[in-house]
C-alpha cells in the first residue's frame, strides 16, 4: 500500500521515500521541539533518522500522513525485519493537528496495510498519563492486559 489520498483536500498518506525527505526532517523537529519525545520514542527524531527512514527497504512499513506537501502525522508497523508475526504500531500527529481527528483516520490506515501484509493481530505501548492517545487507541478496541517498560501494551485482533 502505497498511497492514499482524498481529492481535493490536499490530504494523502504516502510510504515514506527520498522524495519526503525534506519534509520528514522538518517534522522530526518539531516534533523534538514539542517534547512529544516524551510519550513517542521509537528512534531519535532527528536529521540522522530521517535520512535512514527515507531511504529505508526492508519489510517493515514506514508511512507519512501529508498536506500539501508537509508532514503532518508519522506511522509505522515494524517488527517484520526481526522476525516477529505481531507488527508493532506506533504513530504521532503533528502538535497542531491533534484535535482535527486525523489520528483515527491514520491509524485505520495503518491496520488496513497490516492486514493487506497478512498481520493478524498489532500491538502497540502507550504510558497511561497520555490520555488522549490511550482513549483513541481504546475506542478503536485495542485492549490493554499488559504492561512494559512503564507502558500499557496493547493488543488488537484484525
Amino acid at each position: 500500500m502505497r498511497l492514499y489520498r482524498m481529492p481535493r483536500s490536499g490530504l494523502e498518506i504516502r510510504q515514506i521515500n527520498s522524495t519526503l525527505n525534506s519534509a520528514l526532517r522538518q517534522f522530526f523537529s518539531v516534533i523534538k521541539e514539542s517534547g512529544d519525545e516524551k510519550f513517542f520514542h521509537p528512534h531519535p527524531f532527528d536529521i540522522g533518522s530521517a535520512d535512514r527512514i527515507s531511504s529505508y527497504r526492508g519489510h517493515d512499513l514506514y508511512y507519512a500522513m501529508c498536506h500539501e506537501n508537509r508532514v503532518i502525522g508519522y506511522g509505522m508497523l515494524r517488527g517484520w525485519d526481526a522476525g516477529y508475526e505481531i507488527p508493532s504500531l506506533g504513530i504521532i500527529i503533528h502538535p497542531e493537528m491533534r484535535e482535527s481527528q486525523l489520528g483515527g483516520l491514520f491509524m485505520n490506515f495503518l491496520h488496513i496495510a497490516a492486514r493487506l501484509r497478512g498481520a493478524k493481530k498489532i500491538r502497540l505501548k502507550v504510558y497511561p498519563e497520555n490520555r488522549q492517545a490511550l482513549s483513541l487507541y481504546q475506542k478503536l478496541g485495542y485492549v490493554f492486559e499488559s504492561e512494559e517498560d512503564g507502558q500499557l501494551v496493547g493488543i488488537i485482533n484484525l
